[in-house]
């Protein structure tokens, strides 16, 4: 008798579990975006920010099966991660937020960007240190110059003393300078017009190099909007992030989202006008209605401050967020439609009824990068 009941609790537990909140990374989405910016040429895919929030290994793995030839990381800790994942595609990391281990970029054949002189001279002597050159190593560099950004990169006035720099670097057997790179600071514009000066310029520093005797020279500046439209900023690289994913930031091509956010019904209910809902009644019912509460909130990626269009997708309709968000839950006008615990609903995702991340961008009053890489650790990455 015993056994029966315990069988029937089993039973009655595993009734009550479901998928809790999701993203699914959708490789084949991946892989059609990046064929769509590889017509003009090698691509590196940019996996940062943990593959803008849908898994750095799964996305950089997608991309590299699609034939992307470079990867591009933050620094050389998030590419050591992606070569413990099996990668063996070159990876460029260029941001450095807690400086270079050049032991651990020669060690993970990470290729690492300099942006000014004192930079580089320090990585000369952190090479020299660490005893690279009785190894027969050395760190692959890519200098970086200041194309319109101001917000890292040499400046024109100090590129000739970094050439002088990245040679005696070079010819003492501590550096390997691989490339020349930029930024373009208004490409989202989608308006070549606006990237002529930057890319003048990194031509130009790019000719200097080649002067000085660095040669060959691998010359990157273009991301996701110039490589949709802007051939003459491709040079030898394009680097695309958002564009794996499915965001053009110029909002000019329409990408296949590569992101489906799930999250499961926990609560239902049926409410009267003039009930007031979550924190501080902010929303009040005007009639009757039935609502839905969702196990995700802003501690999950849901941004706190929404316009009243946002909405999710349950059974095949869109249903509109309503209330305040709270940290592990938003609330949701169903109408007449009742769903039960477990029902699932698409935060944002591909389908046509589903909303999508630039929507939620927009009813956040940011861009879609933000809502992508603000999606928090408890909720689950897999992969389809």
């Amino acid at each position: 008798m015993s056994m029966l009941i315990e069988e029937g609790r089993t039973e009655a537990m595993a009734a009550a579990r479901f998928a809790g909140p999701t993203l699914q990374l959708i490789r084949g989405a991946v892989a059609e975006n990046l064929r769509r910016m590889r017509t003009g040429g090698p691509v590196m895919a940019v996996v940062k920010a943990d593959g803008y929030g849908h898994g750095a290994l799964a996305v950089a793995s997608a991309a590299v099966d699609a034939g992307a030839e470079w990867l591009g990381v933050t620094d050389v800790a998030e590419g050591a991660v992606l070569r413990g994942g099996g990668i063996e595609a070159p990876i460029l990391a260029w941001l450095h937020p807690a400086g270079i281990d050049v032991v651990a970029a020669v060690r993970n054949r990470i290729d690492v960007a300099v942006g000014s002189v004192d930079e580089l001279a320090e990585l000369i002597d952190d090479a020299g240190v660490a005893g690279l050159v009785d190894e027969g190593a050395r760190v692959r560099v890519h200098l970086h110059l200041d194309t319109g950004m101001a917000r890292g990169g040499c400046p024109v006035r100090d590129w000739d003393r970094m050439l002088q720099l990245a040679r005696r670097g070079r010819d003492a057997g501590l550096l390997r300078i691989v490339g020349v790179m930029g930024h373009l600071p208004q490409a989202d514009l989608a308006d070549p017009r606006a990237n002529v000066p930057w890319v003048m310029r990194l031509q130009h520093a790019r000719d200097t190099a080649l002067r000085a005797g660095l040669a060959p020279l691998i010359a990157h500046l273009g991301a996701t909007s110039a490589a949709l439209s802007d051939p003459s900023t491709r040079f030898d690289l394009v680097r695309v992030g958002a564009g794996l994913v499915g965001i053009d930031p110029s909002r000019t091509v329409e990408l296949a989202p590569a992101g489906r956010f799930t999250a499961p019904v926990v609560h239902s209910a049926e409410v009267d006008a003039g009930t007031p809902v979550g924190y501080g009644g902010a929303h009040v019912a005007d009639r009757r209605t039935r609502i839905s509460v969702l196990g995700v909130g802003y501690a999950d990626g849901i941004p706190r401050e929404l316009s009243r269009e946002a909405c999710v997708e349950i059974g095949g309709r869109r249903h509109r967020v309503i209330g305040r968000v709270s940290m592990d839950q938003i609330v949701v006008d169903t109408g007449d439609a009742s769903f039960p615990r477990g029902s699932v609903a698409t935060v944002f995702g591909p389908g046509g009824i589903a909303p999508t991340v630039q929507e939620w961008g927009d009813w956040a009053g940011t861009i879609p990068h933000t809502i992508v890489t603000g999606i928090g650790a408890r909720v689950a990455r897999t992969v389809a």
